[in-house]
């Protein structure tokens, strides 16, 4: 067996073949003579949406970097949350039947899509720790210096340590849960931060940022509520009406996205304000 096929040994707990169409929206559509099957065609949607307006944020910073480090660094962030939302989007919805189950004995509990993903999401992170830095931050300050060595730190463990998750099949470290945590210090950090400043300066910067890391709390917030209550659960079986914790998720990130795309235009280096 391919070393690459290794992730595959984690089998999902309660899906099947069989019961796949049941436990979520599943569409049969003819694409050039061959036939594929959907999942969850609105969640789909909604995660594709999020991937295209990020990307296109990402290459909106690159386009008007104009030597501002900070742009660029942003413009790379964006690019890696927007390509890997696509990418997961992918494998968790789109082609998540056809890519663990349709071909399998048992339905498999991840994919290589994913994995990917969860590192394209921390390094996104990693990338934006470093826009940060360059945007508030003294570059003569010792903490300029340990935002960026974080960042790159946790860049290279912690796509050691997924790649090496995914090869020998430990779960623990390839879940969404362990990515969140792994990105969580920057996220505190990156609150921390504006809001001083925005207390300090009133700027527009600080104040877009502040407006972005609620959004993105809230996206988690309601995720986490939203499932656990089951509310998902209860509409699909008793309603037939498919919105998942996931969908919460996109739909709050698709409204953060957009208020992405106003930062472009108020993001500058500490050294030119």
């Amino acid at each position: 067996m391919s070393i690459f096929e290794k992730v595959h040994d984690i089998k999902h707990p309660s899906l099947t073949k069989e019961n796949w169409g049941e436990e979520q929206p599943l569409v049969r559509v003819n694409f050039l003579g061959k036939e594929l099957d959907i999942s969850q065609p609105s969640s789909t949607f909604w995660v594709y949406l999020l991937g295209v307006i990020v990307t296109l944020v990402g290459v909106q910073f690159l386009v008007m970097q104009d030597g501002q480090m900070s742009r660029f660094w942003w413009g790379i962030s964006m690019l890696l949350w927007g390509i890997g939302a696509i990418i997961a989007g992918t494998s968790y919805q789109a082609f998540g039947y056809e890519l663990k189950a349709k071909y399998r004995e048992q339905c498999s509990w991840t994919t290589w899509w994913e994995v990917i993903y969860l590192i394209f999401q921390q390094v996104s992170m990693n990338a934006m720790t470093v826009a940060i830095a360059y945007s508030s931050i003294p570059p003569e300050s010792i903490w300029f210096d340990i935002f960026i060595w974080y960042a790159a730190i946790m860049t290279v463990g912690y796509t050691i340590i997924t790649f090496w998750g995914a090869f020998t099949a430990t779960k623990s470290v390839i879940t969404f849960e362990f990515m969140m945590m792994a990105s969580l210090p920057s996220f505190i950090a990156f609150i921390g931060i504006n809001t001083v400043a925005f207390i300090r300066t009133g700027a527009t910067y600080d104040l877009l940022c502040m407006i972005s890391w609620a959004l993105i709390y809230a996206s988690y917030y309601f995720f986490d509520k939203y499932w656990k209550l089951g509310i998902g659960e209860v509409l699909w079986k008793e309603k037939k009406i498919w919105f998942s914790e996931n969908d919460v998720l996109h739909v709050i990130l698709v409204v953060w996205s957009l208020v992405m795309i106003a930062l472009p235009f108020y993001t500058m280096d500490y050294i030119n304000l």
